[in-house]
């Protein structure tokens, strides 16, 4: 190969390495698992179970956490359901809206077909976690890329012990059209903190972070309703003082 034809490869890839995209992981897993047992997910200890595939799939895997979006830009149901076509893709613009619903076609494809479609069910609701995390409905600039690890932990500590205090607010699904119009609506509010947070340069406080999670379990409490999916017995989810 010339030397100019080499230069311009290096250059190429140099580029691409620059380009800043959103990192795969939200929240850490003890949260996900938060999430998932205050939602009432029978395997609720699943939910981390997508992080640890980015370990083996890398970036088939990592596109689907995160949606990477001009400030300003509203989520729509229109746009949640698009996205879905891209799931499991390499896209760096991610697709994380559109993955929940992907995920979802596949638990109930699996299922009709008399499969084991638990797995795709986990990965739903590890994404259905990801989409309360701010940061990863937003651009990866400057603000997001000094605050993304910090704010997957946020709460991370004591978390799990304290699921019990993970508000579920009741929600109803019964179509793909209610959980894209729900996934748009999480989104949107998800934007609407990092927006805040970017204005006064700050991570979120406990209670907007647990407000957060509120809306991630209640969307999957939902899903789960709505799909038939496996539960947990009413004495072991949220007790209803605590919703």
């Amino acid at each position: 190969m010339r030397r100019s034809g080499r230069l311009a490869l290096a250059a190429a890839a140099l580029g691409w390495a620059l380009c800043p995209v959103a990192p795969a992981g939200a929240w850490h897993d003890e949260t996900h698992l938060a999430v998932a047992r205050a939602a009432g997910y029978a395997k609720w200890y699943h939910a981390a179970g997508a992080d640890m595939a980015k370990l083996k799939a890398g970036d088939r895997e990592a596109h689907n956490h995160y949606v990477n979006q001009p400030w300003g830009t509203p989520v729509t149901p229109a746009l949640v359901l698009s996205q879905a076509t891209r799931y499991d893709t390499v896209d760096r613009d991610g697709h994380l809206h559109g993955a929940i619903v992907a995920a979802l076609r596949n638990y109930a494809a699996a299922r009709a077909q008399g499969k084991y479609g638990e797995y795709h069910l986990a990965f739903a609701a590890h994404y259905l976690g990801d989409l309360s995390m701010p940061l990863h409905n937003v651009p990866y600039d400057d603000f997001n890329q000094k605050n993304h690890a910090a704010m997957d932990g946020v709460v991370n500590h004591g978390v799990l012990e304290g699921w019990r205090e993970i508000r579920v607010y009741p929600l109803a699904v019964g179509s793909e059209e209610d959980l894209a119009r729900e996934v748009a609506r999480v989104a949107n509010l998800s934007i609407a903190l990092g927006k805040r947070l970017r204005a006064q340069d700050r991570l979120p406080t406990r209670a907007e972070a647990y407000e957060q999670l509120s809306h991630s379990a209640s969307l999957l409490r939902a899903v789960l309703v709505w799909t038939g999916a496996p539960r947990l017995a009413q004495t072991e989810r949220v007790p209803a003082a605590a919703r």
